[in-house]
């Protein structure tokens, strides 16, 4: 089968690349692009562990085909980051504590900002809510909707 040529825009930088028509944008993020922060947990998009920003929707990129990216925007969690200066969602997952094994956490962080990009002060139901399709099998969640919350006070200009 032929492959597809894709353009399209990861974490703000011009990309083009080939894939196989079947090919999922979770494989090719990790095997042709080499952006391994996203992770395979279920094939299925139950898990959230590959969750990707996607022209602006939070998407499991285990179900998105790669040419489906053609002239789309996608947001990854090595996108996040201002070049050194952590997101204040990333900043708040390591002063709380979020994470543990650390195989949620890419996703989680995006979903996590994508959370806060539409809603600058959720309340905790909000967040529980909004993260039930991230799976976390160490945490046990606390951690992480404190620190999603501090990282909204952040962002809102309420804290530090």
């Amino acid at each position: 089968m032929a492959k597809s040529y894709v353009s399209t825009t990861i974490n703000g930088e011009s990309a083009e690349f080939l894939c196989e028509p079947q090919q999922t944008l979770l494989d090719v993020l990790r095997d042709v692009i080499g952006l391994t922060g996203s992770k395979e947990g279920c094939a299925s998009g139950d898990c959230g562990a590959c969750s990707v920003m996607l022209d602006g929707t939070l998407v499991c990129s285990c179900l998105v085909l790669g040419v489906e990216a053609e002239g789309k925007s996608i947001l990854t969690v090595e996108g996040v980051a201002q070049g050194e200066k952590l997101h204040p969602v990333q900043q708040k997952f390591l002063e709380h504590a979020a994470l543990q094994c650390g195989f949620c956490t890419p996703g989680l962080i995006v979903a996590s900002k994508a959370l806060l990009d539409q809603n600058p002060n959720p309340t905790e139901t909000e967040i529980r809510y909004w993260l039930a399709g991230n799976l976390c099998r160490c945490t046990g969640y606390d951690k992480i909707v404190r620190a999603v919350q501090d990282a909204g006070a952040v962002m809102r200009g309420e804290a530090s």
